[in-house]
């Protein structure tokens, strides 16, 4: 057994059941990025904060298989579409030994839902914590796109704070004649946020 990290009782899993039922049951907020495209997200950044920042820990992948268990899963169980669509996370890399956004993602697959991997990435490896949307603008992450054309997207991200990776990322995706459909993240850092009622 060992502590949840959050109350410190035992546990055999990192976060508890019981944090998990009382802190961490997800709400489903809506943010118009530009006209008609939504970005959803399950958290307010500053409840899951310290949670998100753990993907540079190593035991980060626990914690994001947890959340993502009780958003993304929770999201795809209810999602039902008239064909195929493909969850592509963003920037899947695994500098900190694991992705984050591949986790998110993998939690979407479904019978409506497929995981594209590996497929969208970033050439320019820069940290936007702390930096305004004129920084963000004038420091792209200048992604290629490997995969499928002509297809269906869900974008998969951790955060959302000013939008501009995930409208970069959803250019990139329509170069190739793909539909972006919406993105999906853990957190927003928006705190003026529309709620939906709960799936």
């Amino acid at each position: 057994m060992i502590k949840c990290i959050l109350c410190e009782s035992f546990s055999f899993s990192i976060i508890c059941k019981n944090c998990q039922t009382k802190l961490l049951q997800s709400q489903f907020y809506k943010r118009e990025l530009e006209k008609d495209f939504f970005v959803y997200s399950f958290y307010q950044y500053t409840e899951i904060k310290e949670l998100i920042n753990s993907k540079y820990q190593f035991y980060g992948d626990r914690v994001l298989n947890i959340l993502a268990s009780l958003s993304f899963k929770k999201f795809s169980d209810n999602f039902i579409f008239d064909n195929i669509v493909y969850a592509i996370p963003i920037d899947d890399h695994t500098r900190h030994h694991f992705s984050h956004t591949a986790i998110l993602a993998k939690a979407l697959q479904s019978k409506y839902i497929k995981v594209q991997y590996n497929s969208l990435k970033a050439t320019h490896i820069v940290k936007y914590a702390g930096h305004d949307k004129n920084f963000r603008k004038s420091n792209k992450r200048d992604f290629i796109y490997k995969g499928k054309k002509n297809i269906q997207v869900i974008l998969v991200d951790d955060l959302i704070t000013t939008g501009s990776t995930i409208l970069e990322a959803k250019e990139k995706l329509e170069a190739s004649d793909c539909e972006v459909l919406f993105g999906i993240t853990l957190g927003d850092a928006n705190t003026k946020l529309d709620i939906i009622p709960k799936i």
